[in-house]
């Protein structure tokens, strides 16, 4: 647990969304929390996974004028044939080279803040009108928010003090105990079931799912209102073996129906150039379903 010289509970965020439509019922105010313990071939954030601040690089904008290098503390910028290079052993993200009047061309930008409960309850609780006449309030989100579960719950403990209904969008997997603390105070779990196949889930995301399965079924015996999405990666676990596994999963196992219970969401590149900008290499490109076949997946779950 994080705190500051005021003793102030301190977490890491990397964007605050407000006006956010897709994140919980209503309109919300959509706080993203830096950290992840999934390694998705096809993560759209790939600056969330670190819980440390994360310096993003646009080389293709640079003139190596090497402005950057001499407010480095760590040494950690270089020109190498003629172009800028970020030595990501040494950068910690600390923005020296990010700070206004640095780089003219505003090449860098560090993603990640620390900011207390109340820094971040001072903006949701500002929008308090869109959410009681939407139904609308406060999600909070990632990376994976189970990843700072203090913050994180403190969080939904605040909005909730301020009557502000409450969401979390989590992947499920960590230990159950991690799970009840930041659900405690949840309204709504927006939950991802990614792939039933724990081989292949494996594979995608480098961690099981036998703790997302098993969460999902306990967050259900308490009562929880569940909302349970499976991005459509092409090739992994987009077929109709793989919808048809976890709709039936959500139906048998959950006794819920999938229908109202179960989205997909198509396949989209938004996030692959963020990859090069963080200096990691960029996954395989994938072409989105076409809408077609996406019809073909709901009205398969819809038949269950």
């Amino acid at each position: 647990m994080n705190v500051d010289n005021n003793n102030q509970l301190v977490g890491h965020v990397f964007n605050i969304q407000r006006y956010s439509l897709h994140d919980g019922p209503g309109i919300r105010t959509t706080v993203f929390l830096k950290g992840c313990p999934l390694r998705c071939f096809w993560c759209q954030n790939p600056e969330s996974q670190s819980l440390k601040p994360t310096l993003m690089f646009r080389q293709d904008k640079c003139t190596s004028c090497g402005r950057c290098i001499d407010v480095c503390p760590h040494d950690a910028n270089s020109i190498v044939d003629g172009k800028m290079v970020v030595d990501r052993s040494r950068c910690t993200g600390c923005g020296a080279c990010a700070a206004p009047g640095v780089c003219l061309n505003e090449t860098r930008k560090v993603e990640g803040k620390s900011m207390t409960v109340k820094e971040v309850m001072d903006l949701v609780t500002s929008d308090y009108n869109l959410y009681e006449n939407s139904g609308g309030g406060l999600t909070v989100s990632g990376g994976d928010c189970a990843m700072q579960p203090e913050f994180t719950a403190a969080l939904l403990e605040e909005a909730h003090k301020n009557v502000i209904n409450t969401c979390v969008e989590i992947s499920g997997a960590f230990p159950w105990k991690t799970i009840q603390k930041i659900t405690e105070h949840a309204d709504y779990i927006y939950y991802d079931l990614k792939c039933m196949d724990d081989q292949k889930h494996i594979e995608g995301t480098r961690i099981s799912n036998k703790h997302v399965l098993e969460n999902a079924r306990k967050l259900v015996e308490m009562g929880k209102r569940m909302h349970f999405r499976t991005p459509l990666i092409p090739d992994f676990n987009d077929s109709k073996e793989n919808i048809r596994a976890t709709a039936l999963f959500i139906r048998d196992d959950l006794g819920l129906n999938p229908a109202e219970h179960f989205e997909l969401l198509p396949y989209n590149n938004l996030g692959e150039e963020k990859y090069v900008r963080i200096g990691i290499e960029s996954p395989r490109r994938n072409k989105r379903q076409s809408d077609e076949y996406i019809r073909e997946l709901n009205e398969l779950i819809a038949s269950i």
